[in-house]
């Protein structure tokens, strides 16, 4: 496939996305980055051992070149991992002008992110997103974060990368869990932006679904051009951005109620949406059949579509530590319809009843 190329336009600190497949062994761009340059690689073991020896042809002027390995999974997205980072580049004595290289999915990404935002004041660092999700969403727009017992993504940064780059090739090794978790922020882009996207999602599911690589590619890129847009006009979530969370509220606290890593983020944010959708119609702004027609290619995409059976006083006590809540109160971002989404409070009897609807 050919690569496909992206800006993402804030002046000075513009940047490229290139979507395509071979890139991580031959990308021009990556390696004058790198060239006569400190590079740190961060990863884990399993996605090391898949693409890093790929990754280091395109590292290959840098003046040096060392690995850092953080353990797999979201409950290392947290301190110890971001010192692990540290305590490396330290020791190796990296200085102001190195680069760091996040390779992996959602977490390596943001964790590496936030490491280049603090180090030494901030440093340059890459995005080389192996998963779907972090594909068509966290490895763009320069959110970093780790999490918090009490919540996720609380402590952070904005740090934009210098690069991302996603090689669709790496796709084809996750499992189908996974694959599903990244069609949940596609589905998301469209909901809130682009309605014929949605549908063409809704169409190629399948297609999806199998890994096809041309499909993806096409998808990856309308996705990060819905994303794109939305940081330019907004970059540090000020406003519109924050549609962006469509599904988040309730989806961060499955995650953070379950525990960080029993469902994935795509799989909460799923069945968030369900919610969100269905707050919405509670909340007079869109008919039941959006809800059902978003419902139903949601389970399409393999992905939950209820919450946790947990009590009302549960789900506010964990939506309350949430970047949307103002002094505590949780706040939503809903539907007015497919294409266009804001974010504003509910009544208590709005959200029982979907909590009583969509949960269990």
């Amino acid at each position: 496939m050919n690569v496909r190329e992206l800006r993402i336009p804030l002046g000075e600190r513009s940047y490229p996305i290139l979507i395509g497949a071979g890139l991580l062994a031959a990308s021009e761009t990556l390696a004058g980055l790198a060239q006569a340059r400190q590079v740190a690689v961060v990863t884990n073991d399993t996605v090391g051992a898949l693409f890093e020896a790929r990754l280091a042809l395109s590292l290959a002027g840098a003046a040096r070149r060392i690995s850092i390995r953080l353990p797999d999974g979201e409950t290392h997205k947290n301190w110890q991992a971001l010192d692990h980072i540290f305590e490396q580049l330290l020791r190796e004595r990296f200085d102001r002008r190195c680069l760091l290289v996040a390779l992996g999915g959602g977490v390596i990404g943001d964790v590496t992110g936030f490491a280049a935002a603090v180090y030494q004041r901030g440093v340059d660092f890459v995005q080389v997103p192996t998963t779907l999700l972090a594909q068509v969403d966290s490895s763009v727009g320069g959110k970093t974060a780790i999490n918090h017992p009490l919540g996720k993504n609380m402590i952070g940064a904005f740090h934009q990368p210098k690069l991302v780059l996603a090689d669709v090739d790496t796709l084809r090794t996750l499992p189908p869990r996974e694959l599903s978790a990244g069609l949940a922020e596609m589905i998301k882009h469209g909901a809130i932006a682009d309605p014929a996207y949605l549908g063409r999602l809704e169409r190629d599911l399948a297609a999806l679904r199998a890994c096809d690589t041309t499909a993806l590619g096409d998808a990856i890129l309308r996705s990060c051009e819905i994303k794109a847009a939305v940081v330019a006009a907004d970059e540090r979530e000020t406003g519109v951005r924050a549609t962006l969370n469509f599904g988040h509220t309730f989806g961060h606290a499955i995650e953070s109620g379950l525990g960080y890593g029993n469902w994935l983020h795509g799989e909460a944010v799923g069945a968030g949406m369900v919610m969100a959708a269905d707050l919405s119609w509670r909340a007079g702004l869109v008919d039941d059949s959006l809800v059902e027609r978003l419902r139903g290619t949601i389970a399409a995409a393999g992905l939950p579509v209820r919450g946790p059976a947990w009590p009302f006083e549960r789900y506010v006590e964990l939506m309350s530590i949430d970047k949307k809540a103002r002094q505590g109160a949780p706040e939503f971002v809903l539907l007015e319809r497919f294409g266009a989404a804001r974010v504003q409070p509910v009544t208590d009897a709005q959200l029982r009843a979907t909590l009583a609807a969509c949960t269990g």
